[in-house]
């Protein structure tokens, strides 16, 4: 389970914290409800339908929103509490999580979750937050997962097993958790930092709560926070995507309407800190190769009216590379990135700046520039060109939210917890609203020095005030909404493989760059680009890994026409998302975009590829950015752990393109790295020779005649100087070894272990293989994740890994788990007798029954993603085969045995066959 908080657009902070909530959502009928088409199932009653959602009420209280679009063929449900860490009173920290992970331990009719969630290939997760706790699966759209999904939260709302014995093994899962997050140095430093700002108020306080909370939690304490929370009139349902909705409401009607209105009232919660009356600063040291800097001031709740300009004015001062922080600090090389952070809570929330930093970069001086830059809007008010950027990032933002109903319907939770579902409207309809002179107004009251945790305290003979934060009255606000126009339906897409085949129009250019283009109408007129290209040979390529890696990072960062602030600026006024990323043989890039604004997408596709800026600045900036992370990295126990199991695998000489760079080679390639040498790859490297260097693949909604025009006259000329052969990986066997290495005051040790097994996609084997690391680690029904989090409690996370080539008789089987230090001999343990006792005495017929119904509804719902489709195409493209192809493996996966799959991995697998590294402080 996860807890993090979901955010809109700058609330891209690359550390979730781990928290995040909903408040008592007051939803007044402001106007009257529209009569229902239908009978409704008894106990539901229609409250209002707002742009294509219709919200229902039941009479004990409970909330139901309906997200219809039938575009993919797939059902979100997600539950939402209005219950987070800031309910939880003196003693409790730390309960609101804590019962997210015992939610997943089973209730009266689902003894065992974890199990019937794997069985019917469903994706889920539960997050915690500040103000609500949410839950939710997505899973292929059938009639009968959406009645076991609506059954199995109706009934663990009122039924959970919250029991001692299953907090016990629990315990050290969520210790785990906890030390995971405090590896982090800029996550550990900003939750200090907000924690020192509130002096009362509960948001300082971690959601994951105080270990002395949570090791010291009684049952009927737990009990008691639980039955007072996770009640009907509580919660609000959302049910997104392909769904019959009259079997929803019936559903709905049948398991939650039975369960009665409680009898307790919840209290609102009043405490609000007092105006801050001078700078507070904060130090944190610890182990690690990287600085950091951060700025916090208090601000408004998300559904004040201000909020929309709190949000221009994190990505004024902190996006990338258009942000006054990134010029300020980025450019002038004093710190190697910057990110923003403004909270959308449903009390006062803040605005949250910072930077991180190399360690020869100067802290003091970053400080200053960080502070004087932020408080500096007196003196540079906002213009016009910022705040037109920032709203069109915004807009970009939520569009792409909204035209997703399963980002949608998870999404939904943030505005539930600011107060009411409909903020999530209310706020686009605000950010387009937005004047220069409300977000100057915003800036010069909340963004001065006194308002400010970040720096020593220093007192000031005549302090200058800022307004005392209030709350808002939500029913207030929401009266100025006017919901807009509901998305048009998009068509029920059937993703088979003989329709995927049928519907995919293939070709190629004039240069032989193959295509495949699957045009279907989708929510919002979305559409997706996956484009691969193959370069060089084991000659040509030697010596240039480093060269060819930076080559593909730069080619987003600016072209001969547009600044790199100046790209960004067009894609986010397209609503378009462009990345590209690649090594020295082979790029990948990946677009998002709309119906409308693809052929414009394309031209800059164009001007990325072939006439990149490569500038000097940039180029600087990226090595920077670079840097720092992998410096943070040589302290990282999963990064080190990774690292060195790789290393131990290679087999290829150190100018080869294969060859496995370790962190510290990476480092001193950086740090010797020519911008002159990245451009003379693109040079050499980039362009179509032959029909295997280049593959492009389009689905979603787009003119395939108009598009396959501007592909010809985009690339249909583009050559390359040199040939591409590929490069081959044949097998090498393993050689077994075992390491422990020290990452001194580390909280939490990674281990990972690896071999490569002579068995390739086409191989007899592999299906039995690929079948049998599923049962064994790779699902969430898994032997490995069972023993090591759900019985043995050692563990957040692990599992197992089977990845085989397509065109080479080798694969890789890898297990990876996190744990703390003090459990290594028990996480050992639990996992070398897993997959002892799985090579021994194999799975049983039932496991491997439930398995092959939930990998195969899992390889499913990935063709459903348009994202994960096109690159699927854009991969079938390049090896010549179609979608028939993985309805051959699954036609095989369905004829497997027991015994064959026990036959297949005692020929190949074995823990003692192994590479096994275990990275942590073992002290």
């Amino acid at each position: 389970m996860k807890s993090s908080r979901l955010q809109l657009t700058t609330l891209s902070l690359s550390i979730a914290l781990a928290c995040a909530a909903m408040s008592p959502a007051t939803m007044a009928a402001d106007q009257p409800a529209p009569a229902a088409k239908t009978a409704l199932p008894a106990g539901l009653k229609l409250i209002r339908q707002v742009e294509g959602i219709d919200e229902y009420q039941l009479a004990n209280g409970m909330r139901v929103l309906l997200v219809p679009d039938a575009s993919k063929p797939t059902t979100t449900v997600n539950i939402t509490y209005r219950v987070g860490s800031r309910h939880e009173n003196y003693g409790e920290t730390g309960m609101a999580h804590l019962l997210e992970h015992l939610m997943f331990k089973g209730s009266k009719s689902h003894p065992r979750l974890w199990e019937e969630l794997a069985q019917r290939g469903v994706q889920f997760n539960g997050t915690t937050s500040l103000d609500r706790t949410n839950y939710y699966e997505t899973f292929a759209a059938k009639p009968e997962t959406l009645a076991w999904a609506i059954s199995m939260e109706a009934d663990r709302m009122v039924n959970s097993r919250i029991s001692g014995d299953d907090l016990k093994t629990e315990f050290s899962v969520v210790r785990n958790e906890m030390e995971k997050n405090e590896n982090s140095p800029v996550g550990t430093l900003i939750q200090r930092v907000i924690s020192s700002a509130h002096q009362w108020h509960n948001y300082g306080k971690d959601t994951i709560g105080a270990r002395t909370d949570v090791e010291n939690v009684n049952i009927p304490h737990l009990q008691a926070f639980w039955r007072k929370y996770y009640q009907p009139d509580n919660s609000t349902l959302i049910i997104a995507g392909a769904f019959d909705a009259k079997q929803a409401l019936q559903l709905v009607s049948t398991h939650f309407g039975k369960i009665p209105k409680p009898k307790r009232q919840i209290e609102t919660t009043y405490t609000l800190d007092p105006v801050q009356d001078g700078e507070r600063d904060v130090t944190v040291r610890r182990v690690g190769d990287s600085q950091a800097i951060v700025a916090l001031y208090h601000t408004v709740p998300a559904a004040h009216p201000d909020y929309a300009a709190t949000e221009a004015l994190a990505l004024i001062l902190g996006d990338t590379p258009n942000g006054r922080l990134y010029k300020a600090l980025v450019e002038t090389k004093k710190t190697a990135d910057v990110f923003p952070w403004a909270a959308n809570l449903e009390e006062p929330g803040f605005l949250l700046l910072g930077a991180n930093m190399r360690t020869e970069q100067n802290v003091p001086e970053a400080k200053k520039i960080l502070l004087d830059t932020i408080e500096s809007f007196d003196k540079t008010p906002v213009t016009e060109a910022e705040l037109a950027r920032a709203k069109a990032k915004l807009d970009s933002d939520i569009a792409q939210i909204f035209n997703d109903p399963e980002k949608l319907g998870v999404s939904l939770s943030e505005s539930i917890a600011s107060g009411d579902w409909r903020l999530f409207f209310l706020f686009r309809d605000r950010v387009k609203a937005l004047k220069v002179n409300d977000v100057q107004r915003v800036a010069t009251t909340w963004l001065k020095s006194t308002n400010r945790t970040s720096g020593s305290f220093i007192p000031s003979e005549k302090p200058e005030r800022v307004p005392a934060p209030a709350k808002v009255a939500v029913d207030e606000q929401i009266k100025e909404f006017k919901p807009g126009v509901a998305l048009a339906q998009a068509e029920n897409f059937v993703t088979t493989a003989d329709n995927i085949d049928k519907r995919t129009q293939t070709g190629a250019l004039s240069n032989g760059l193959k295509y495949a283009l699957l045009p279907k109408t989708t929510r919002g007129n979305t559409v997706v680009l996956s484009m691969m290209l193959n370069m060089g040979d084991e000659n040509s390529l030697k010596g240039k890994a480093s060269a060819g890696q930076l080559a593909a990072a730069m080619l987003n960062r600016g072209t001969e026409k547009l600044s790199h602030q100046q790209f960004t600026e067009e894609l986010d006024k397209l609503r378009a998302k462009l990345q590209i990323s690649g090594s020295a043989s082979t790029v990948y890039i990946n677009v998002e975009t709309i119906r409308d604004n693809l052929p414009r997408v394309l031209e800059l596709l164009h001007d990325a590829l072939r006439q990149p800026a490569f500038s000097e600045t940039e180029f600087t900036q990226l090595i920077n950015a670079q840097l720092a992370q992998l410096e943070e990295s040589r302290k990282d126990p999963q990064a080190i752990a990774v690292d060195a199991a790789k290393k131990a695998l290679n087999t290829w000489p150190a100018d080869d393109p294969r060859y496995q760079r370790s962190i510290d080679e990476q480092i001193a390639a950086l740090k010797t790295a020519k911008l002159a040498d990245a451009k003379a790859f693109w040079k050499e490297f980039y362009g179509v020779n032959q029909p295997t260097q280049a593959q492009l693949s389009i689905v979603g909604e787009f003119d395939a005649a108009a598009i396959k025009t501007r592909l010809q006259t985009a690339f249909g000329d583009w050559k390359a100087q040199q040939n591409f052969s590929r490069l081959a990986r044949p097998y090498s066997a393993t050689k077994a070894e075992e390491k422990q290495l020290i990452t001194p005051d580390k909280a939490n040790a990674f281990f990972y272990a690896s071999m490569q097994v002579p068995v390739g996609i086409k191989h007899a084997d592999y299906p039995a293989l690929m079948m049998g690391n599923y049962l064994l680690g790779g699902s969430f029904n898994s032997r490995i994740l069972e023993r090591i989090r759900q019985k043995d409690g050692v563990s957040y996370g692990g599992g197992s890994y089977f990845n085989a080539s397509s065109l080479d008789e080798v694969a890789s089987f890898s297990v990876a788990a996190i744990y703390a230090p003090q459990n290594r001999v028990k996480l050992e343990t639990g996992i070398r007798e897993e997959i002892t006792r799985a090579l021994k005495d194999g799975f049983t017929a039932a496991e491997l029954e439930d398995g092959k119904k939930s990998l195969l509804q899992q390889m499913q719902l990935d063709r459903s993603q348009d994202n994960s489709l096109a690159s699927t195409l854009t991969t079938n493209l390049y090896l010549g085969r179609n979608m028939q192809f993985d309805a051959e493996v699954e036609k095989k996966i369905q004829g497997l045995s027991v015994a064959t799959i026990k036959d297949a991995m005692n020929r190949h697998l074995g823990y003692d066959k192994l590479v096994r590294v275990f990275a942590g402080d073992f002290k």
